[in-house]
């Protein structure tokens, strides 16, 4: 329940602090995970020197972060938190974020919640993959967001609004629960998830509400932030971010 004061949390970053986190960045390659404001880097490959997240000042307003992966198959590039909010104690829970990409190729990326937060994170192995051109395995237990696939077909330009782990089975027919709004490479979009104490979760994007599920996310399971991308192949994927923002209640309980 929430309370005054404290009783809200609130996590922001517009990015527009200077970021230039890389392997690289501290001359080492053991490191798995970075501090960045109120978030986490972190993500396979994250430790290499051609991964990371650099700050873009020459021709962005508002503070733009770009997530960089290495050029190898399933190795990503996320900002995210710790297994840190449950909805049933802390929701409504707000997780929204404004991004944009430099094409729609050989990439994953997935912005919303889930029990999946390793520092090694691998979407592939982890968390959900496209199993053919039409349909997803949702491996983690636990999942709620939007996901874009460039391995589904005619969607894969689309953000497929996904949750698994609620009341409500896991749908894993890309085309049922396509938001029919396709991410455009270059193209700002604003993407928003809440998440209710009783595990209905919406999905807006840009304000427009395109799907409401009833127990969509388990109400008694701990969940963490994850928006990220991850190369599906030998390249090297991007995403921009201006700026990712959480809300909950505090579980005054614990």
């Amino acid at each position: 329940m929430a309370q005054s004061g404290p009783g809200q949390i609130y996590l922001f970053n517009d990015f527009f602090t200077g970021v230039d986190i890389s392997g690289v960045a501290d001359n080492s390659t053991t490191r798995t995970f970075y501090n960045l404001g109120d978030f986490r880097l972190f993500g396979d490959g994250v430790s290499e020197i051609d991964s990371g997240a650099l700050a873009i000042g020459s021709d962005e307003l508002n503070g733009v972060v770009r997530l960089t992966t290495t050029n190898e198959n399933k190795h990503s590039c996320c900002l995210g938190t710790e297994l840190a909010f449950d909805a049933a104690l802390m929701g409504t829970i707000v997780v929204e974020a404004r991004v944009r990409f430099n094409n729609l190729d050989t990439k994953h990326a997935f912005i919303g919640l889930t029990d999946t937060v390793g520092d090694d994170l691998s979407f592939e192995d982890d968390m959900i993959t496209a199993a053919s051109t039409t349909v997803m395995t949702l491996t983690a237990s636990d999942l709620c967001g939007f996901y874009l696939d460039s391995e589904l077909g005619t969607d894969h330009e689309d953000w497929i609004m996904v949750y698994n782990g609620g009341t409500t089975t896991g749908e894993t027919t890309a085309a049922s629960i396509d938001a029919n709004d396709d991410a455009v490479a270059g193209e700002w979009q604003v993407l928003r998830l809440e998440v209710t104490p009783t595990g209905t979760a919406r999905w807006y994007i840009d304000g427009v509400l395109k799907q409401t599920v009833t127990g969509a996310l388990s109400t008694s399971t701990d969940v963490g932030v994850v928006c990220g991308v991850e190369a599906t192949a030998a390249s090297i994927e991007e995403m921009d971010v201006d700026y990712l923002m959480v809300k909950a209640n505090r579980d005054w309980t614990v």
